[in-house]
């Protein structure tokens, strides 16, 4: 897999997380992935249980968003450094630094996603602080 296809996958899972489009995230997952948010739970199996992870996930951040800060593409992976913006209503609009670590089959869908957060950000956005 050339990093112009990881590129071109990369686009397309992006574009579903930025509908808010479960079903569509969920597609371009193998069967049998793997989600994990570390240091909030267990990890995930199964479209089924991505399914509901990733529901979870728009309803927890409402308004759910992110900003790119870097994109890096490796063999049958890619790297992305990003802010995770949500705003609660009647809230400013709040962000936390990730990591996101994407493995992909060679057909082209995601096996594994392992996310990564900044804890200190994400404890004062949900206390009401600046992040």
């Amino acid at each position: 897999m050339t990093t112009q296809d990881l590129s071109a996958i990369a686009k397309r899972y992006f574009a579903a997380w930025e509908a808010h489009d479960v079903d569509a995230i969920v597609a371009l997952h193998t069967p049998d992935s793997q989600f994990q948010a570390h240091g909030r739970g267990a990890a995930v199996h199964g479209r089924e249980g991505l399914r509901r992870e990733f529901a979870q996930v728009f309803e927890l951040y409402p308004g759910f968003g992110f900003e790119e800060r870097r994109l890096l593409f490796g063999s049958g992976h890619w790297v992305l450094d990003w802010t995770l913006t949500f705003q609660r209503p009647g809230e400013d609009r709040r962000g936390v630094h990730a990591l996101d670590v994407v493995e992909v089959a060679s057909d082209g869908l995601v096996t594994r996603k392992d996310t990564f957060f900044d804890f200190a950000e994400l404890k004062a956005a949900f206390a009401g602080g600046a992040a």
